[in-house]
């Protein structure tokens, strides 16, 4: 159950800028991070009622991640997506220090399924998985595609950078993973260095940030690590064999193949360069092995002993196997 208080001033806010509301209701909290809260509720109006989403930093709170856009950030590039075709929740407001709940905005509520393994196995979503690895494709390249003028402020990566950061967090954790290093020798092998193409870069388009129903993919959601870069990240990173639960033989998201997902790419107006895709699925392979080996320590170090921490670091073990299938193929 939300607190009073805080009902109260999200139907204050709702009422000051969406016209003829007069309060919310069905107010319950999706999930509350140690720096952001998403939350559910519906705004009333004598025309018709709104399902809407407010994601928001409370009072006090600031991001933890030194890669995260921020809030504001995130609702100008769903805008922008969204005037651009890609599929994205309509944003109704950003909010502001007059509003009185934090940093964050409010968007339209999007119908669909995030939970891969329904995504993944599900009647429902049987006419549209044949579609979803193509799909994929298009909508990334629009993303890609979005005017780089018209950003706001966004970090510059480039992949040797990329690469030093992991490698610092990995030796931060001072435990020996050969595997580990030997994908960080081969990624230094093979860094492309700075892409000739910049563009804007999702930074986490997988299975849990896609919005899915019986027709194909709805929206895109959390923009948080969104940066410019190569985007032959974005593609590298949905490949990786952590996101096809179980379905390994279909390396999009366990619903289609590559060439499947280059072909939407390209029908849209992208460039692939496959070589790239491939040191990017290396890259985002070794760094969620890495995420998982610090979610492990944290669960190992406390106060903090969830179950849950522990189920994520375990995995550390399959992205080795997942690396050495990719340095180290078998005929």
């Amino acid at each position: 159950m939300a607190a009073t208080a805080f009902v109260e001033a999200l139907a204050r806010s709702v009422r000051s800028w969406c016209a003829g509301a007069t309060g919310v209701r069905d107010v319950a909290q999706l999930s509350g991070g140690a720096s952001q809260e998403t939350w559910s509720f519906v705004i009333e109006r004598p025309d018709g009622d709104i399902a809407a989403i407010l994601r928001r930093s409370p009072p006090g709170y600031g991001s933890v991640s030194g890669r995260a856009a921020g809030l504001e950030v995130e609702a100008e590039l769903m805008r922008l997506a969204d005037e651009a075709g890609v599929p994205s929740p309509r944003v109704l407001h950003v909010l502001t220090e007059r509003d009185g709940l934090g940093d964050g905005f409010l968007m339209q509520k999007v119908e669909g399924e995030t939970i891969p393994r329904k995504i993944l196995r599900d009647e429902l979503f049987a006419a549209a998985r044949p579609k979803l690895a193509r799909q994929i494709g298009t909508i990334l390249a629009g993303l890609h595609g979005i005017d780089s003028a018209a950003l706001p402020g966004l970090r510059t990566i480039s992949s040797t950078q990329e690469i030093e950061l992991l490698r610092a967090d990995y030796r931060s954790m001072d435990w020996p993973r050969p595997v580990f290093e030997l994908a960080l020798r081969w990624l230094a092998d093979h860094d492309p260095g700075v892409s000739k193409q910049i563009t804007l870069v999702h930074g986490d388009f997988r299975h849990g940030n896609l919005i899915i129903g019986p027709d194909g993919v709805r929206a895109v959601l959390d923009w948080e690590l969104a940066h410019r870069g190569d985007p032959m990240e974005d593609l590298g990173w949905v490949c990786v064999n952590s996101w096809r639960f179980g379905e390994i033989d279909r390396p999009v998201g366990g619903l289609g193949s590559r060439e499947e997902m280059f072909a939407g790419y390209q029908d849209a107006g992208g460039t692939v360069d496959a070589d790239r895709v491939k040191f990017w699925e290396v890259m985002g392979t070794l760094r969620w092995g890495i995420m998982c080996c610090g979610m492990m320590q944290r669960f190992r170090q406390g106060p903090d002993h969830s179950m849950e921490r522990a189920m994520i670091g375990r995995r550390s073990s399959e992205t080795e196997i997942d690396l050495l299938r990719l340095l180290a193929p078998r005929a």
